[in-house]
């Protein structure tokens, strides 16, 4: 193994089940190694319920969209009986079959013209029916199990995982008043950031940076000093980003809020790569995914009480622009920082403020610590 994988391993077990009181900041290669990437996809994306989209980008029976998990190429669809998630690589050759998005009943492959259904089902391979052999029920596209979390799609290449639905119960608990699933999209995304999928991942998952890098555009709606974290669960941690006294009241919000909840936004992240932050009345969600160790590919969107075509929500995907933009000059010269050698970690800000990160260390070390058995998919 590597060197500086195993020094990544013997950090994380390090700080496996330690308190955050006196926690650091994880050393430099945990972001920047190529080598530590691949272990996390093969574990962590290899194994873990991966978010890839939602429900919004699939509104009729036919839509689909595709994706790519660490090396798996995805083509998910919709059909009359509900949405799958299948391979996107043609049984003949290996080829992609389709790319992008949009709705067709019918997906053929561009090299030699394979055509699949939208349940995976070969229905056209030209010039095979007379290959002694070739059986069309025995090409079908291979199907990975899916679950829908509040209108999310995720995936699992792990046929022995636990359900999604049942790590998510206190998650659901915290938020169920807000009503994410009944919320109209407004707007998604994808685009790519030169940063490490978990820079951008505890960067969205921490209050402290609302106020030196938002002073314009969320101090004045939810500044650091109003933070206060969240209980956090085996799959979830988050905060609350408290809004402003003289802030005015996010609306239209679910009737079912809280005085308190109408005062707040749940800040959450689904490990290992789904973050949302669920205003009362606008929601903006990513959906992170590596791309190599200095890039992330992000799909981002936003989901609104309010019409997707109004004017609350379209000035909220406004707003949603301009602070992304602020994250990622911040996080793409973060990235260039991390790789110094003169890089020393630093001790993390209060529980309110970083406790979050210091969760999101921890069940990854839980997974990929040095004394934990990494066994073979």
């Amino acid at each position: 193994m590597p060197q500086d994988v195993q020094r990544i391993r013997k950090t994380l077990k390090q700080i496996r089940g330690k308190s955050v009181t006196g926690a650091r900041s994880m050393i430099g290669p945990y972001y920047t190694d190529p080598d530590y990437l691949q272990l996390e996809e093969e574990i962590i994306f290899g194994r873990e319920w991966v978010c890839i989209g939602h429900l919004g980008e699939l509104p009729e029976t036919n839509s689909f969209f595709t994706s790519q998990v660490a090396k798996e190429p995805l083509l998910i669809t919709r059909t009359e009986t509900g949405v799958r998630v299948l391979s996107n690589v043609c049984r003949h050759r290996g080829n992609l079959i389709v790319q992008g998005s949009g709705k067709q009943k019918r997906f053929t492959c561009a090299y030699h013209a394979w055509s699949y259904s939208a349940d995976g089902s070969l229905i056209a391979a030209p010039h095979m029916d007379q290959i002694e052999g070739f059986d069309r029920a025995n090409c079908s596209l291979p199907e990975f199990r899916s679950e829908i979390w509040n209108g999310f799609i995720y995936v699992n290449f792990d046929e022995t995982a636990a359900p999604l639905s049942e790590q998510l119960g206190e998650l659901d608990e915290i938020i169920k008043n807000y009503d994410l699933a009944d919320r109209n999209m407004a707007y998604v995304e994808e685009t790519r950031w030169a940063t490490n999928w978990k820079c951008l991942a505890e960067n969205f998952m921490e209050g402290y940076h609302l106020t030196p890098t938002h002073l314009k555009t969320l101090h004045p709606i939810t500044p650091t000093s109003l933070c206060k974290k969240m209980e956090n669960g085996a799959y979830h941690t988050g905060y609350y980003a408290k809004y402003t006294p003289d802030y005015p009241d996010r609306k239209p919000f679910p009737e079912g809020l809280t005085e308190e909840e109408r005062r707040q936004s749940p800040m959450f992240w689904v490990a290992p790569n789904h973050v949302v932050g669920l205003a009362t009345n606008n929601c903006v969600y990513m959906s992170l995914l590596p791309d190599g160790p200095d890039g992330v590919r992000i799909k981002w969107g936003v989901l609104s009480t309010a019409e997707a075509d109004s004017k609350p929500a379209q000035d909220y995907v406004a707003l949603c622009h301009e602070f992304n933009a602020e994250d990622k000059l911040k996080l793409e010269t973060l990235q260039i920082g991390l790789k110094s050698a003169h890089f020393t970690p630093g001790l993390l800000a209060g529980d309110d403020l970083e406790g979050t990160i210091w969760d999101i260390y921890q069940f990854m070390a839980e997974r990929l610590a040095s004394d934990v058995e990494l066994t073979p998919a």
